[in-house]
């Protein structure tokens, strides 16, 4: 058998995009954070990951301006070799000190934090204990590792202490955590996992890539929920609300030191550029100096999510900006984001895999430089279009 048989058989997307239904990989014309442009159509975007707004803020945008051209575009070079820069370790002095931590790591990017952290610290005697809603990078980091994976219903904490009590007591084990869950919105129960963590003797990793810049003053979870010396690795991504590429681990120096030395993800990928560097290092002073960003994105989601529960749309459990229409089948979900498109806002839809059959949804997030007039543009919208599909 030819094994690229798999790729020509394959003519899912290609459907879609024959029929006008294809949502992935659009190429925008435009990006200015709260608006984009594809072909020549403004819409409204609820559907980034810049939470702040802190891609087009000056100070940002200057820093990596001023990065890129007294360093060069690229290091070239592995962190572990030729390519760390005195940047690189303010970055992780600045980074630990944020999040309460000893001690950071500056990774190229958020997924190689975890890929990198988890193979490594996770052994061949060892135990990783995942939430079924992980992040895909987690679970990969996992398969990674020679350690045996156990998972847990959603926030569910009866099951994941019958999964903690089933595990040999010798063995190493460590419960990895979404601080605040991509997809759905909600936030791992930290002061419920940790008595479990402790009883059971399990260490406790937050991958906080949407927490960090918008819960526990901007801070993350840990810090929202008051645990943070309770949680023994934080991780987080610059791709969010530090509005660059790259991402970290924090936890006790001992332990990143570790992690340095044995993350292949770290030691065999070129470092985090200079320009990336700088703009999240500048990101991180904004979250201090300006923490009405932060105050004012949580001001949005609670009005989000106000007003799409009074519209009647089923928004699940979500307690962040981060705010799913929950849909319930492929094709539906798929029409509800064509015509939203096409009426100027763009969302994205989230169908099997990676959501439960069932749970198929519209993925809206907001950022703090949303006007009040988008916002109420947005709800309005999508009133029509859900009255139009039958969602409300």
């Amino acid at each position: 058998m030819d094994i690229f048989e798999k790729c020509s058989t394959f003519t899912t997307a290609k459907d879609a995009i024959k029929q006008g239904f294809y949502p992935y990989f659009i190429p925008l014309t435009e990006n200015e954070g709260t608006v984009v442009e594809y072909k020549g159509h403004k819409l409204i975007m609820c559907g980034s990951n810049n939470y702040l707004g802190l891609t087009t803020h000056p100070k940002v945008k200057e820093a990596a301006c001023k990065a890129t051209e007294h360093f060069g575009t690229s290091c070239t070079g592995s962190r572990f070799l030729n390519g760390t820069l005195e940047f690189h370790e303010q970055l992780e002095h600045e980074l630990a000190a944020w999040v309460g931590k000893e001690a950071a790591l500056v990774f190229s990017t958020g997924m190689q934090a975890n890929l990198g952290t988890v193979s490594a610290i996770v052994g061949s005697k060892d135990i990783v204990v995942l939430d079924k809603d992980d992040h895909a990078s987690i679970v990969d980091g996992a398969r990674l590792s020679y350690g045996k994976i156990e998972r847990y219903r959603h926030n569910d904490m009866n099951h994941l202490e019958r999964v903690l009590k089933s595990l040999p007591e010798e063995s190493g084990k460590i419960i990895i955590v979404d601080g605040l869950f991509s997809m759905e919105g909600d936030l791992a129960p930290l002061p419920e996992i940790i008595p479990l963590a402790k009883k059971y003797g399990a260490r406790l990793m937050v991958d906080d890539a949407h927490g960090m810049g918008v819960t526990g003053g901007g801070r993350g979870t840990s810090h929202h929920f008051g645990v943070t010396k309770d949680v023994d690795l934080i991780m987080s991504t610059f791709s969010k609300s530090f509005a660059s590429l790259g991402g970290f681990i924090a936890g006790d120096a001992d332990v990143v030191h570790y992690i340095k030395h044995f993350a292949r993800s770290l030691i065999f990928s070129a470092s985090i550029p200079p320009g990336n560097a700088a703009a999240a290092l500048a990101a991180l002073q904004v979250m201090r100096d300006e923490p009405e960003r932060i105050e004012r994105v949580n001001q949005i989601g609670d009005k989000m999510r106000r007003g799409f529960k009074e519209l009647g749309f089923d928004i699940g459990n979500s307690e962040t900006p981060v705010i799913p229409i929950f849909i319930g089948s492929d094709e539906k979900t798929f029409l509800t984001w064509k015509l939203l498109f096409e009426a100027g806002i763009f969302v994205n839809p989230i169908i099997s895999p990676a959501v439960s059959p069932g749970r198929q949804l519209l993925r809206t997030s907001y950022m703090a430089t949303h006007t009040d007039e988008q916002l109420d543009t947005v709800l309005e919208i999508f009133s029509r279009i859900g009255k139009q599909v039958g969602l409300i």
